[in-house]
């Protein structure tokens, strides 16, 4: 039947041996495969759930030393899935309707067991039915769980980079102390803790939401992504290594979900450890050739990306090799087995495709091939060579709310040349403006709350403002510019920001807009 491997397990309880060959006589005759268990007693019918662990139970009503009464009370108060069926010829109307109460699923008189087979099967398919549905009713409550936790990651990383923004700032400017190196090796320290934090965010954030389009994916920046997901849940007594062949490959796909299978076929991995072991994920290219491909699988010869997730564990059996991908199959206790099911997805997804190697008592080898197009490989960014980072006195406006990040950005902006004003709202920067005349230059946090980056802004330009505009914006939360007057020269920078990334588009703009 559908959802047993093998045969059917029949544990049956009863005292006759006439009796009890007659019933499986009826299911002989059906053709259902079973191997079967015969007790008729309670210390008896307790060993046989533990060690059996019966698919079904066939259960006369009396005994001279047992009951099915018992026997159906003793079952119920283990389990609610297993289907009990009693058999009895003593079975009236009413105990039958009080058994059914008490948690029989059906009843079979012995004068009469023509329907014996087909109430089998029905019990059966409809305890798996019924397991089904439980697991798919855990798999909902996981994925509402996963999308609170979505909702709260998004909401914490806001707060998280304004923390991290102090120190990549205070850390580009101390660095510029050459004269004095242990403040230079400060400054260095600071942005890179700052630098690693904000990395950390990134990749917790954007596995968490999941991104749904195509993109360029770096081999570097997945595997990356992928060390820092892992760091905490890699025991000390397994060793991880991962092993990148060239970071700068580049193909088109979907990072999240690509580093969502990889994390999935890890995290098994050392599950599959309890004792320890080595788990590598192994990058290479492969050179597939047209009869690599397996019946089913479109033939598609060609250079593709091999990422492997391999480890020393437990290995498996080659009869769960063969259910691996099964909706459902899991050899976990609290497992839902998907997640193998929608790696594969994925990865299918990505015109790509998976082969599993593994052998009782000597580990695992998971093989994904991407393909990789004849023009994707190396993707270097051509090196620029930049002009001065000093300001000739051109006054910036710096508009931002948290106080932290506006006075690090008006000194880092004061270090270099710049004549920087600081303003906390967008109030204060029409006072500013009152005050002091219209800026060469503006830069505003486009996240603010009491006077938003936009009203701002057109506000601003309410007075009389024509030049540059940087909008620092969150790249989770892009300025809904529709509401913005036409600008010529608008930029937005993605928060946490870096000084030399800072300073870099203040030369820009003012050069662009004509105020440098």
């Amino acid at each position: 039947m559908s959802g047993y491997e093998n045969k059917v397990r029949i544990l049956q309880v009863e005292d006759n041996a006439l009796d009890a060959e007659l019933v499986l006589t009826e299911l002989d005759q059906d053709g259902l495969a079973y191997e079967v268990m015969l007790v008729d007693d309670e210390p008896a019918f307790t060993a046989a759930l533990d060690s059996f662990e019966p698919n079904i139970v066939l259960s006369d009503l009396s005994m001279p030393s047992f009951s099915g009464e018992r026997a159906l009370q003793i079952l119920r108060e283990r389990s609610a899935e297993i289907p009990f069926i009693f058999i009895s010829a003593t079975l009236g109307e009413e105990a039958a309707i009080v058994a059914l109460r008490n948690g029989a699923t059906d009843y079979i008189l012995k004068q009469n067991t023509a329907r014996l087979a087909s109430a089998v099967r029905r019990a059966l398919r409809e305890a798996e039915e019924q397991r089904a549905r439980a697991r798919a009713e855990l798999e909902l409550i996981r994925a509402q769980r996963f999308e609170s936790l979505a909702l709260l990651a998004g909401g914490l990383s806001h707060d998280l980079r304004n923390l991290l923004q102090p120190l990549l700032l205070a850390g580009d400017t101390l660095e510029d102390y050459a004269d004095d190196p242990r403040l230079a090796r400060l400054g260095a320290l600071v942005r890179d803790c700052g630098r690693r934090g904000l990395e950390m965010v990134s990749s917790m954030l954007s596995f968490a939401r999941g991104a749904r389009r195509a993109e360029q994916v770096r081999l570097g920046a997945l595997l990356e992504a992928l060390k820092l997901l892992m760091q905490g849940s890699v025991p000390r007594s397994i060793e991880m290594n991962v092993d990148i062949f060239d970071a700068d490959v580049a193909f088109e796909g979907n990072h999240t979900e690509l580093q969502q299978c990889l994390l999935n076929l890890c995290l098994n991995a050392i599950q599959a450890m309890p004792d320890g072991g080595h788990l590598k994920v192994e990058t290479a290219q492969a050179n597939l050739p047209e009869d690599f491909f397996v019946e089913g699988e479109q033939p598609a010869p060609g250079r593709y990306l091999r990422l492997s997730v391999i480890d020393t564990g437990a290995g498996m059996t080659t009869e769960v090799l063969q259910r691996l991908f099964e909706p459902f199959f899991t050899t976990k206790e609290l497992g839902t087995g998907l997640g193998l099911l929608s790696c594969k997805r994925i990865v299918a997804s990505h015109g790509g495709l998976m082969r599993v190697r593994s052998k009782l008592g000597e580990g695992t080898q998971f093989h994904l091939y991407l393909p990789l197009n004849p023009e994707e490989g190396v993707d270097a960014e051509p090196l620029v060579m930049e002009s001065s980072l000093q300001g000739e006195a051109e006054r910036v406006l710096v508009v931002v709310e948290e106080a932290v990040q506006l006075s690090l950005l008006a000194d880092t902006l004061d270090a270099y040349g710049y004549q920087a004003g600081a303003s906390q709202s967008g109030t204060a920067a029409l006072q500013w403006i009152e005050a002091h005349g219209v800026p060469d230059l503006v830069v505003m946090d486009a996240d603010m709350n009491l006077f938003t980056g936009v009203r701002t802004l057109a506000a601003l330009l309410d007075h009389g403002y024509t030049g540059a505009v940087l909008l620092l914006a969150r790249p989770d939360k892009p300025p809904n510019l529709d509401e913005l007057p036409q600008l010529d020269h608008l930029y937005i920078l993605d928060k946490p920001i870096q000084s030399k990334a800072l300073l870099r588009k203040v030369r820009e703009a003012l050069e662009a807009s004509g105020r440098a």
